[in-house]
């Protein structure tokens, strides 16, 4: 069997994240039983909530336990298979961590599937074709459910889900108003993914200042607003809100490096009658076939081109996802194994 590389959560971070809470091991991963799939990863999903799971602390889910491989979202190819339905050669996404290779039992319910590679990228099944793009399309369909010609805005608009989002909604004939941090994020937005407009936050000192580009970017107003970053652009989106506007709460990037994220006017809430609802989209299974089979359409027809971050090697992995969470990454952040 092969040598297989893992990266373990070695300690819990006091603060932001550091390199020095993750270890690298090697091992042997172990012979199959009857029912299981050894898959070689080609690429590793980094994502924001994976730095949520490393406290231990009440969540939505479960802490990232010591001493194991760090969980997240993995494509690869099965390199041996004792399951029905697999075979040598197929290309599958998955939840094998941080690692080279994983051993699954393919018969627990979404462990493994199987994917198209002929007009799909396999990378892209970890970004615009997978849990991300999957969390823009709830979000946006479950939460904001928005009629045409309204108004739609995303923060951290050139990564994963926001770019998903923009084009969604575009698409249903909405206009999409994207805020990111740097002009050739903004450009990136507003050029290759359709935005009608995008804000660059970092030009901005404060809520107020940054509340004025909205107000100008969005002159009806803002209708539906998706929210991944939290902090002072949530504060800037709130006061351009119209009455009766829908927020669908996906991240607070802003709050996690474990500081607490202060809302400055609650009372929008109250006086604008506002929907304010958090989601996690595992919770809602249920419409991923419908939301993959869009979004893999969109990508087969040029309309949406995602970006990736690609860090080469599993060694990596740490201070890829440290960039992340500072916001260095541009689009998708991965790590590529293969």
């Amino acid at each position: 069997m092969p040598q297989n590389r893992q990266f373990l959560l070695d300690s819990r971070p006091q603060g932001e994240a550091s390199a020095s809470n993750f270890k690298l091991v090697t091992g042997e991963t172990p012979p199959l039983q009857d029912g299981q799939v050894l898959v070689r990863h080609h690429y590793l999903s980094l994502d924001p909530y994976m730095r949520g799971r490393m406290d231990d602390a009440k969540s939505y889910a479960k802490p990232q336990p010591l001493g194991q491989v760090m969980q997240g979202g993995t494509v690869g190819e099965v390199v041996e298979s004792r399951a029905a339905g697999f075979k040598p050669g197929d290309k599958v996404v998955g939840m094998g961590g941080w690692q080279e290779y994983s051993v699954v039992d393919a018969a627990q319910p979404g462990a493994l599937r199987k994917v198209d590679t002929s007009q799909v990228p396999l990378s892209y099944y970890l970004g615009a074709v997978g849990m991300p793009g999957v969390t823009a399309w709830y979000g946006l369909n479950g939460i904001l459910k928005p009629k045409a010609g309204q108004t739609l805005v995303v923060s951290a608009a050139a990564g994963a889900v926001g770019s998903a989002f923009g084009v969604l909604a575009r698409a249903r004939g909405c206009r999409a108003v994207g805020i990111a941090g740097g002009a050739e994020k903004c450009d990136y937005v507003v050029r290759d993914l359709g935005f009608d407009a995008c804000i660059d936050y970092k030009q901005h000192a404060d809520a107020g200042s940054l509340s004025k580009a909205l107000r100008e970017a969005c002159p009806d107003g803002v209708h539906g607003y998706f929210e991944n970053v939290g902090g002072m652009v949530m504060d800037a989106v709130m006061l351009r809100m119209n009455d009766f506007g829908r927020i669908a709460v996906c991240g607070m990037i802003a709050g996690y490096n474990g500081k607490p994220v202060p809302m400055t006017y609650p009372q929008i809430i109250l006086r604008s009658r506002l929907t304010v609802e958090g989601f996690i989209v595992s919770e809602h299974m249920e419409v991923w076939p419908q939301a993959l089979q869009e979004l893999a359409g969109l990508v087969a027809a040029g309309k949406l081109r995602p970006r990736e971050s690609v860090a080469q090697g599993i060694e990596s992995a740490p201070e890829a996802f440290l960039g992340l969470l500072k916001g260095r990454n541009f689009g998708k952040q991965l790590v590529k194994l293969v």
